[in-house]
């Protein structure tokens, strides 16, 4: 135990050391960028990197006079291997910015580097709702659990939702989609029949389907990170529980554009609150989704790409606004209370909370020219995290 401690505190003592080299006067900007290139959740960092690739190619690489370089690393979603790299890049690399992080426990590995270094980390995936309290130097581009899981809580009763089976992924956001949903779907006078909870890794849904269908609830929420919800909605038809009468509701992760043609006629119908959709309506968003399939040979963007787009984005004004001078406390400074609009819609850094506010949308998966899409029809503005509003 004193061995780990006193390995991690010279880890800790070198990045201190190293801080005055970091952020040297020089030509280049850089942003180290750590997501899971490979393994579980490979589709997010594919998604987060051609997303900033994508803005830097529409925005330009010089900002404020200095060039702005991309380093992305692999750490295949295990959080040990994302402090190591992250301590590589503060020391070695000497980054301006660590930006990605595709899961939490990724995202909370490296807190304590950004605090040590004063190196910004833009969180542009990872969505429980504490992150941004792990270190004063997070500033958060994608989204919350709580800001989209409530919005479902609210609308399951208000349908002839009374009755409901909560599954989700067993992690930070797994928890924190269980407690919000249910919390807000008991106080408008639903009740919660079962809380099951997946493993991350290696999941088989098989046999906590069956339990719910055992349940006979009026619904089943799930919560699964993104790239697993194909095999949920998979396992969720093959047993036959929509024929059972059983709706199958849920936050976006689940109906995820970049799987949802692949998930067949089967997920027709199927109701979910989220932040972002490739089918948003707006101008801006036609734009984004265009340009991004036409760079990436028609992938479809989804909710990760634009926590990505939008993460480059508070990157790029935080350098204009200081002009390319000062450190991370400059940087980070200007990152907070930045207000814009993004192909998503209406977006705050909130300046307190480093986290982000933005509009929640209800979704159900509908077929417009022979695709499958989660097209938009009801918004709850201006949505605050609630895990940080009680």
């Amino acid at each position: 135990m004193l061995r780990r401690h006193l390995v991690q505190a010279a880890s800790l003592t070198a990045i201190a050391l190293a801080m005055p080299l970091a952020h040297a006067q020089d030509n280049t900007f850089k942003i180290g960028m750590i997501l899971p290139m490979t393994g579980q959740q490979a589709s997010t960092g594919r998604q987060i990197e051609a997303a900033a690739r994508l803005y830097m190619a529409q925005h330009g690489d010089t900002v404020a006079g200095k060039k702005v370089q991309l380093i992305v690393k692999d750490d295949t979603g295990l959080p040990d291997v994302t402090k190591r790299i992250a301590q590589e890049l503060v020391v070695n690399d000497k980054v301006n910015v660590l930006a990605g992080f595709g899961i939490t426990p990724s995202a909370l590995a490296v807190a304590p580097i950004a605090t040590q270094s004063k190196t910004p980390e833009v969180v542009m995936a990872a969505a429980t709702s504490s992150i941004t309290q792990a270190s004063p130097y997070i500033v958060r581009s994608s989204f919350t659990l709580p800001q989209v899981s409530v919005a479902m809580g609210d609308w399951a009763p208000k349908n002839g939702i009374k009755t409901v089976v909560t599954l989700v992924a067993d992690y930070g956001p797994g928890n924190d989609a269980e407690k919000f949903f249910s919390e807000r779907f008991e106080l408008n006078g639903g009740k919660v029949i079962e809380k099951l909870r997946v493993p991350l890794r290696n999941p088989d849904f098989a046999p906590f389907l069956q339990k719910v269908r055992d349940a006979k609830p009026d619904a089943l929420f799930v919560f699964v990170p993104s790239g697993a919800g194909a095999a949920v909605m998979k396992q969720f038809l093959e047993r036959g529980m929509d024929k059972a009468g059983i709706k199958m509701i849920a936050t976006g992760d689940v109906t995820d554009d970049d799987q949802l043609n692949d998930m067949g006629d089967g997920a027709l119908g199927v109701v979910t609150s989220h932040h972002y959709s490739a089918a948003h309506p707006s101008a801006m968003n036609k734009k984004f989704v265009e340009d991004f399939q036409k760079a990436n040979k028609n992938m479809r963007p989804n909710f990760m790409a634009i926590g990505g787009y939008d993460g480059m984005r508070v990157i790029y004004e935080a350098l204009k606004t200081t002009k390319g001078q000062g450190g991370g406390d400059a940087l980070l400074a200007a990152m907070k209370g930045q207000v814009f609009e993004s192909p998503r819609g209406p977006v705050l850094i909130d300046a307190q909370t480093r986290d982000i506010t933005q509009d929640v949308y209800l979704r159900k998966v509908e077929k417009k020219d022979g695709q499958l899409y989660n097209v938009e029809f009801d918004v709850i503005k201006a949505v605050k995290d609630p895990g940080k509003t009680k």
